[in-house]
């Protein structure tokens, strides 16, 4: 299993806030980089493409409320998990994404960097929403 890990990072909304937040699809468009175009949201699923990758849909997996929520590969040529793990701290949290899949050794090396930087962005991007 290969998992690719971004950086913790300090939030400063409360971990219900962030787990809210993070649950619900809708919010999405407010994380994703410009180079990355959602193409369709609801509260449970999405989709979103990226330049030169085939259209990649999630859906929301198990949850834990307040601590994590699993985001699933809703189709498509591989099976992965993200997750969003959640650390509270009184009135702010701590957030980290986790991406999960079976990926052969090239496959790893061809997404690690990309992969890690694309997650980097989605939970630096958590600090800033209202």
């Amino acid at each position: 299993m290969t998992r690719i890990e971004s950086q913790q990072v300090a939030v400063n909304k409360s971990a219900e806030e962030i787990y809210n937040f993070i649950s619900n699809f809708n919010n999405f468009n407010q994380l994703m980089p410009s180079s990355v175009q959602v193409l369709e949201t609801s509260e449970d699923t999405c989709s979103f493409s990226l330049k030169g990758i085939p259209t990649i849909r999630l859906k929301i997996g198990d949850k834990t409320p307040f601590t994590h929520v699993s985001m699933l590969a809703d189709g498509g040529q591989i099976e992965f998990r993200l997750n969003c793990c959640l650390e509270a701290n009184g009135d702010n949290c701590k957030a980290q994404l986790f991406f999960e899949a079976e990926l052969n050794m090239m496959m790893k090396m061809m997404v690690e960097k990309p992969l890690t930087n694309f997650l980097n962005i989605l939970v630096d991007r958590l600090k800033e929403i209202n």
